[in-house]
């Protein structure tokens, strides 16, 4: 009999259509306005794919919070101590532009409507950036957002201080527009249910074993992917977007593009990419993949068409 080649999987994987059927009975509790206030530049999110992708996600993620809740409970309740559970921490990780950032507020929403987990915070990492006076210091402006231009300790330790049930903990807060950590602005973290931290490298591994990962800190994580050719189109869809909005504001670090042509901001942007953004993914993001609890894999037309989740 000829080898069986087949190499056994850590994950379920599961079709749209068979992802979708999960929904059935599950009460749509947004609007298609708020999904459209909701979704980022390029995204093409719409209310169906909220019902068959991430309704039933956000319900699955809630009864992990739970699940893990009452163990925690039940936990205490062996050990003869009072109840101290810590928020339920969901990483979000993916490559620029694939749309991690509009699955982690459309998450927090979601799972927000739903019984034992009302309060859900969502930070970001771009928080927890070098400042880009420290960025241009080490010579990393070149590299923002590879995992060198993060302080990672304080991320850690950020995490670290939610893990530990802190009344209050905050995290560093990030303009997009100055394109910079703002001093003396944070986000507060108040003991929530859930804590869901979305950023390009939350999955990667400790620099060295004796390091903490950030993922060690988490309780489930969702990887965003996608082709690398389909990412490279939406980067640029998104640029181009970008400079006739955002760019647009005089105050905007990125003002220099918003008077470029076309055809200029298409070369700008397919630079930017394939010289910081296309080695990034690929050198540092896509290796992460493998760390995810579910991976949300993704078509041209920037819409989940399958989802592995790993088996318990």
């Amino acid at each position: 009999m000829p080898a069986d080649d087949t190499v056994p999987s850590p994950y379920r994987e599961i079709a749209r259509s068979e992802w979708a059927r999960l929904a059935a009975d599950m009460d749509q509790p947004l609007t298609e306005p708020e999904v459209v206030q909701l979704r980022g530049l390029g995204d093409r999110l719409d209310i169906t794919e909220v019902r068959e992708v991430y309704l039933p996600l956000s319900r699955l993620l809630s009864l992990y919070a739970s699940a893990t809740k009452n163990l925690g409970a039940d936990t205490a309740a062996f050990l003869q101590e009072p109840d101290t559970t810590t928020p339920f921490v969901v990483g979000v990780a993916g490559s620029v532009a694939v749309g991690k950032s509009t699955i982690a507020r459309l998450l927090r929403e979601l799972m927000s409507r739903w019984p034992g987990t009302p309060r859900v915070e969502l930070v970001t990492t771009d928080g927890f950036l070098f400042p880009n006076a420290e960025l241009e210091r080490r010579g990393l402006m070149e590299r923002k957002g590879f995992p060198e231009s993060y302080d990672r300790r304080a991320l850690v330790r950020f995490l670290t201080e939610v893990k530990s049930g802190a009344t209050e903990v905050r995290a560093p807060f990030y303009s997009h527009m100055r394109y910079d950590i703002v001093p003396d602005a944070s986000v507060v973290v108040r003991r929530p249910d859930v804590v869901i931290v979305e950023g390009l490298n939350v999955l990667q591994p400790p620099p060295s074993p004796n390091d903490v990962a950030v993922s060690d800190l988490f309780d489930f994580s969702v990887y965003v992917d996608a082709d690398t050719d389909h990412i490279a189109r939406w980067f640029t869809d998104r640029f181009l977007a970008l400079k006739v909005g955002a760019f647009a504001n005089p105050t905007s670090y990125f003002n220099v593009f918003a008077h470029l042509s076309d055809d200029e901001a298409v070369e700008t942007a397919m630079r930017y990419w394939n010289d910081i953004n296309m080695p990034n993914l690929v050198e540092n993001v896509l290796p992460t993949r493998h760390r995810a609890t579910l991976v949300l894999q993704k078509d041209a037309r920037h819409s989940v068409d399958r989802v592995l989740l790993r088996k318990l």
